[in-house]
């Protein structure tokens, strides 16, 4: 039987020491700065209900939202009368050409998003959305759109018909967070989880062009976990991400979620706990810890589980508000970050009710794992003011930005190792709802740092949809 083991100690704080610095930076490399270069409107009445804390226009964990590929970027949305919508725009153009996709919005629930992926292989845009413990839809683009976006019309007839399988892949009834990634060889990956909160396994599918293959689980929802209070013996693993860095390495960091509210101190928390941290070198068909041991085949009987020592980088019990699903990255090195959150000790050790302990006593923090192979941790002194996430992204010369709800920026250089942490941008006249969803390959690729955010309303009262850019560091 597996055994966990907690590595306590595991982090150094980076607040305490700035000994490891993960490399030192030229003397050229500037620090982090951002440069509002403008604002577009995708939808001046955009489709607005609040569930679960957040909308279902801007979830931080909709991979991706908005994206950049080969000089134009694409969004995606639900407009008033809940029709799902794809957007384009020539990078640097202030105008968005929409197109329906020929799907209906379910449901008023803030986790039925919409995620794109690219398939580089034959260059289609794939769409999933919809999905809450229950099917989901599909569409796909004809092959070479996204390969020739300046030569082909942008109109509905470029995409297939709404689907609830993958090309006849049916993969589970109860499909949540559709995850999209392109792999180093030009497939396309969907990550996914099957099954309920507190009670699910994540999985994944790939596509190669002519087919997608249902590749299976790799997590695992059973064993037992034991806090101070109670245990439980069923959960879910929720990521941070999944993400592939230059090397061709998988890097995913990830919360547990019990099933079992026993574990906890009070019925008002939330019962996720520890941040755990595994790779795959073999384009997800393995996974292993930060220590190198296999710990879960994808589609195989050993699948990573709350049991496994190794697993946790960062030691916390359910009591302290923990959020799932935060964000991550990774450096031109290769090394991987992410960002976590939660009501830090200092404020108590019990925390009763996890939206307004989050929002008045949260905190971000930056975790790492730096070139001598140690991980560090840093709080970022940012009041959270939200219950809700923090999306991390990394400029091209690795200094570290985190973007909070409501569209504020505060950011680190490498140079200080990641502990110089300041705002760089309020969130001043965006009147921002809360979490944004970021163009994580616009970054990369145009050195620029896009989000998408939507106006606050009340009710139902549509609302607008906007896309703003800073330029990064040159």
């Amino acid at each position: 039987m597996k055994r966990r083991t907690l590595l306590a100690g595991a982090i150094v704080s980076a607040m305490s020491t700035t000994a490891l610095t993960g490399g030192t930076a030229r003397a050229a490399d500037p620090g982090p700065s951002v440069t509002r270069t403008g604002t577009t409107t995708l939808d001046s009445q955009a489709v607005f209900f609040v569930s679960y804390d957040g909308l279902v226009n801007n979830n931080s964990f909709q991979k991706n939202g908005l994206l950049t590929y080969k000089g134009y970027q694409y969004a995606v949305w639900y407009t008033a009368d809940k029709n799902a919508v794809v957007g384009r725009r020539a990078l640097g153009g202030s105008t968005w050409s929409t197109v329906q996709v020929g799907h209906t919005l379910k449901t008023s629930d803030s986790h039925n998003v919409i995620s794109m992926g690219v398939s580089k292989v034959d260059g289609r845009l794939h769409l999933n959305m919809d999905s809450h413990s229950d099917g989901f839809t599909y569409v796909k683009s004809v092959a070479g759109l996204m390969d020739n976006p300046s030569g082909l019309s942008w109109t509905a007839a470029r995409f297939g018909a709404p689907q609830s399988t993958l090309d006849g892949v049916a993969l589970t009834t109860q499909f949540t967070y559709p995850q999209f990634v392109s792999t180093p060889d030009g497939k396309l990956q969907l990550s996914y989880r099957r099954g309920i909160s507190g009670n699910g396994r994540n999985a994944l599918a790939e596509y190669d062009g002519s087919a997608w293959t249902d590749l299976g689980e790799w997590s695992s929802s059973t064993g037992t976990y034991t806090s101070e209070h109670g245990s439980s013996t069923a959960r879910n693993m929720y990521l941070h991400g999944i993400d592939y860095d230059r090397n061709g390495r998988l890097h995913s960091f990830f919360t547990w979620r019990e099933q079992n509210g026993a574990v906890m101190c009070s019925s008002g928390g939330i019962t996720n706990h520890d941040t755990g941290y595994v790779y795959s070198d073999d384009r997800g068909r393995t996974w292993r810890t930060n220590g190198g041991t296999v710990v879960g085949t994808t589609g195989g009987s050993d699948k990573v589980a709350v049991t496994d020592s190794g697993l946790v980088i960062d030691v916390l019990n359910p009591d302290h508000s923990l959020m799932n699903q935060e964000s991550q990255s990774t450096d031109s090195s290769g090394l991987p970050h992410a960002i976590i959150s939660y009501v830090p000790g200092r404020f108590g050790q019990c925390t009763t009710n996890y939206v307004a302990d989050r929002t008045a006593n949260g905190r971000a923090f930056h975790v790492r794992k730096n070139s001598s192979g140690a991980w560090q941790k840093t709080e970022i002194p940012v009041v959270l003011g939200s219950s809700q996430r923090t999306k991390l992204v990394l400029d091209k010369y690795d200094n570290a930005y985190a973007i909070f709800p409501f569209g504020r920026i505060a950011a680190a250089s490498k140079a200080s190792g990641y502990t110089d942490w300041k705002v760089l941008f309020d969130g001043s006249g965006l009147n921002a709802f809360g979490e944004v969803v970021i163009d994580e390959a616009r970054v990369a690729q145009d050195n620029v740092l896009s989000f998408m955010y939507q106006e606050k309303s009340s009710g139902t009262t549509p609302s607008a949809l906007h896309v703003v850019d800073f330029a990064l560091p040159a």
